[in-house]
């Protein structure tokens, strides 16, 4: 199930019996902005809750945004786990309607020996899913029948045709983000090459270098070096 507004798009949104909402993306690749994505999605869904033109924020019902990523966005944690709420300058919580949680699959390393949660079991399976599919038998503590249930749904054998068109619109969705990370990153470097080509160029024109001769040196047009 997916959901598109103002263009969100995510792979999953769905209620408890209590009227939570749970918001649920999923990223193949690397996404920088991961929070900002997420905080967009949770704020898009907390001004629905509150009702238009009367401004009321009593009994809101709770917003989790889940985000299951395979490659990680905090390196200086080695935490696969982090959720986060909103607090002030102490670490005091102030409030815990909307809370983002962002899982790293590529740092979970727990040995079979070591999954005994629900969670454990589906970030393992997400995880070594290629790996298990080879070997062709499960594990045994992941025999349980809501298990069995979700590699099915992972079978794209046994996908109808409109199941089989929405995971393959969400195999171009992350493509496709993978690729503007990826043409973002490269003009970040090339950005970075030329700001330090400028300032090599700058530091030679203050000491009389030819301009001809800082074109040839930095490979920045005479243009440019006349500007500096």
């Amino acid at each position: 199930m997916t959901e598109n507004a103002r263009g969100g798009l995510y792979d999953l949104v769905c209620e408890d019996e209590h009227g939570n909402t749970f918001i649920v993306e999923m990223q193949l690749g690397y996404y920088k902005n991961y929070i900002q994505r997420a905080k967009f999605y949770a704020f898009q869904r907390f001004n629905t809750l509150v009702a238009k033109g009367k401004y009321r924020f009593e009994n809101l019902t709770r917003i989790y945004c889940i985000g299951f990523l395979a490659k990680g966005i905090y390196p200086k944690s080695e935490q696969y786990y982090h959720f986060g709420t909103l607090k002030n300058q102490k670490g005091e919580e102030l409030d815990t309607q909307i809370t983002l949680i962002t899982i790293e699959i590529d740092k979970f390393g727990k040995k079979e020996s070591e999954i005994k949660t629900d969670l454990d079991k589906l970030i393992y399976l997400m995880k070594n899913q290629e790996i298990i599919n080879k070997i062709g038998e499960l594990p045994k503590f992941l025999s349980e029948d809501w298990i069995e249930k979700a590699i099915q749904k992972l079978d794209k054998s046994r996908m109808t045709p409109d199941q089989r068109m929405h995971f393959e619109m969400l195999l171009a969705k992350n493509a496709s983000i993978i690729e503007m990370e990826k043409e973002e990153r490269q003009r970040e470097i090339e950005e970075a090459e030329i700001n330090k080509a400028k300032q090599v160029a700058r530091e030679l024109k203050e000491n009389g270098i030819s301009i001809e001769l800082i074109a040839k040196s930095t490979g920045l047009t005479s243009e440019q070096i006349e500007e500096l």
